[in-house]
């Protein structure tokens, strides 16, 4: 596999890559990092940032941690401007990650999200979950 694959994670993935170490989405979002490129656009990243800020995170992630990963992120991933409009989610938000993904010529788009998943493929980008990204790299 070359290092021009083209991964688009949602949101819910990397919490969960982040916060569960030793997760199958872990796996999947370093496998990813390792083997290709991760892509991100300003709001795919502003969705990032402001759940990472969730109270609720409080109890696993010092803002020193939540920062860096955030800075991490950025500067290893791809920022994609966005060009495509994009309005066929069941959940409107879930838009962004399928405009991401067609703008950013993705291989795959990694999510566990049923509103994406049942999308899949996506203008014939797979949408797959981490345990089947797992599967085929």
């Amino acid at each position: 596999m070359t290092n021009d694959v083209r991964f688009v994670f949602d949101t819910n993935t990397i919490v969960s890559a982040l916060l569960l170490k030793s997760s199958v989405s872990r796996q999947a979002f370093d496998a990813a990092r390792e083997r290709g490129v991760l892509l991100i656009s300003a709001e795919t990243m502003a969705e990032l940032n402001e759940v990472l800020r969730r109270e609720k995170f409080n109890k696993y992630l010092t803002e020193q941690e939540r920062l860096q990963f955030l800075a991490k992120l950025i500067k290893e991933a791809q920022l994609i401007e966005v060009v495509d409009d994009i309005q066929e989610c069941r959940d409107p938000d879930d838009d962004k990650f399928l405009e991401l993904a067609v703008s950013g010529e993705a291989d795959f788009l990694v999510s566990g999200d049923k509103d994406l998943l049942t999308l899949g493929p996506f203008r014939q980008i797979p949408i797959v979950t981490p345990r089947e990204l797992m599967d085929y790299l």
